[in-house]
C-alpha cells in the first residue's frame, strides 16, 4: 500500500522504514505533484504553523489524548513542510534540524550530559538563562523573546528573562504594590493617549504579580475565556430571545450557569 501511495519515487520508501521518514517522503511526493503544496513557501505557510500550534493547545486543554495525538501530528507536518523546502534550495533539511536540536540539548543540560550538579529547578532554569546567553553571543537578555508572541505571553516571557539576571521584583507584595501604583496612575491619566499607556502598565504589573505566584497569565486567560464562552452559551440556550430579555433574567441564568459548570 505505501508503495502505491508514494508512486515507487523513492527508492528509500519501505513499509519497515520508521514512519517519521515515511511522512517526509509524503510530503517530498506532495511538493512535486500537488499544486497547492507546490506553491507553498515558508511565508505562505506561516498562519498554518501559528493555528496548528494552538489547536494543539486545545487539545491539551480538553484533555483529549486523541485529538492531541491528531494535532500533533498536523504540528508535525508543519515542521516538516518547512524542512522539506528548505531541503530543495539545500539550506537544510529535517536531519539537521533534529541534530541541531539534540546538540542544544545537550549542551544546555549539562547537569544530565556533564559534570554540573544543580540544587533544584530554579538553578536548571538560571543555567538554561545563562547557557542561551553564551549561545547569543552578547545582545539582550530580552533578544530570546520572539517578536510575534502574543501580548501577555511576551510581557511574562521578558520579565522572566529579566529576573533570571536579577532585575525584579524581591517578593509578591512589592510586585502588587506596582500593580496598584498603576491603577492609581491609570486613573488619573487625563488624554485618552495617556490613559491607553497607563492601561498597558497596568496589565504589565499584573503579569508580573501572575508571575510571582506562578501563574502563567496567558494560560490564565484562556482558561477564563473558555469559561466566559460554556456560561454565555448556557444562557443563550435558556434564553432565545436575549435582546429582548430583561438584565434580571440574563444574571440568573447566567448564575445558573455557575452551578452547571461546578456539577460537572
Amino acid at each position: 500500500m505505501l508503495r502505491e501511495i508514494y508512486n515507487q519515487e523513492y527508492s528509500e520508501v519501505n513499509d519497515s522504514a520508521p514512519q517519521w521518514a515515511l511522512l517526509v517522503n509524503v510530503v517530498r511526493q506532495l511538493r512535486k505533484l500537488c499544486p497547492w503544496d507546490r506553491k507553498q513557501t515558508h511565508a505562505s505557510l506561516r498562519h498554518l504553523l501559528i493555528e496548528e500550534a494552538y489547536e494543539t493547545v486545545e487539545a491539551l486543554d480538553k484533555g483529549s489524548m486523541q485529538e492531541l495525538s491528531t494535532e500533533l501530528g498536523d504540528l508535525l507536518l508543519q515542521i516538516i513542510l518547512h524542512s522539506v523546502i528548505a531541503e530543495e534550495s539545500e539550506q537544510f533539511d529535517l536531519a539537521d534540524v533534529i541534530a541541531t536540536t539534540i546538540d542544544k540539548m545537550v549542551r544546555r543540560h549539562p547537569h544530565v550530559f556533564g559534570q554540573v550538579h544543580v540544587s533544584g529547578v530554579e538553578e536548571v532554569l538560571q543555567n538554561w538563562e545563562s547557557l542561551k546567553a553564551k549561545d547569543r553571543k552578547g545582545g539582550s537578555v530580552l533578544s530570546g523573546v520572539p517578536a510575534g508572541l502574543p501580548a501577555l505571553l511576551s510581557a511574562y516571557r521578558m520579565q522572566e528573562k529579566a529576573a533570571s539576571v536579577g532585575f525584579d521584583f524581591p517578593n509578591r507584595e512589592s510586585t502588587w504594590a506596582k500593580v496598584e501604583e498603576e491603577i492609581q496612575e491609570f486613573r488619573t491619566a487625563g488624554s485618552e493617549d495617556e490613559r491607553e499607556s497607563e492601561f498597558g502598565d497596568l496589565l504589565f504589573a499584573l503579569v508580573n504579580y501572575a508571575r510571582k505566584n506562578q501563574i502563567n497569565p496567558e494560560d490564565a486567560l484562556r482558561v477564563a475565556n473558555r469559561r466566559f464562552r460554556d456560561r454565555f452559551e448556557y444562557v443563550e440556550a435558556n434564553v432565545p430571545d436575549m435582546k429582548a430579555a430583561e438584565l434580571e433574567e440574563l444574571d440568573r441564568h447566567w448564575e445558573a450557569s455557575k452551578c452547571q459548570s461546578r456539577e460537572v
